[in-house]
């Protein structure tokens, strides 16, 4: 079987728009706070590119190196969409990556919406309240070209 890795279906909202995209659960994207790494694509259905008020550029170290990114503070409610089951909403961060072509979420958005990764090679996950057995697989990935 080849390797799977963990993605969720999420609900983005951000005004009166709202996207449901599949995410990357990525735990080595460390955050201080709840982020959501977003294509430029997205960000432009989500009214947020090009940047406007609010919006910052910085650059954020990577394993690849570098990144110039751009982070709109608790830009948008996160929750995730799951067959029988969602979790709460979420306040985050949306950080928008030209590089990017896929949606990621940081190690404290995946906390916060109640994410456990059971099996991250076979993209076996669950909500923390549901019984360890209450497995879920993995949405396929959706690339923001």
């Amino acid at each position: 079987m080849a390797s799977i890795a963990v993605r969720v279906r999420l609900r983005v909202a951000r005004g009166g728009v709202a996207v449901e995209t599949p995410a990357l659960a990525n735990t080595g994207y460390e955050a201080e706070t709840p982020q959501l790494l977003v294509p430029v694509r997205l960000a432009q259905e989500l009214g947020l590119w090009p940047p406007g008020p609010g919006v910052e550029e910085t650059e954020y170290e990577t394993a690849g190196g570098p990144l110039r990114v751009w982070v709109a503070p608790r830009a948008c409610r996160v929750s995730v969409l799951a067959p029988g089951a969602s979790s709460p909403e979420v306040e985050a961060d949306i950080v928008v990556s030209p590089l990017a072509c896929e949606v990621l979420m940081s190690d404290k958005l995946i906390g916060e919406l109640g994410v456990a990764i059971e099996d991250a090679g076979r993209g076996l996950w669950r909500f923390r309240w549901e019984p360890k057995e209450a497995l879920r697989r993995s949405e396929p990935p959706r690339y923001w070209k």
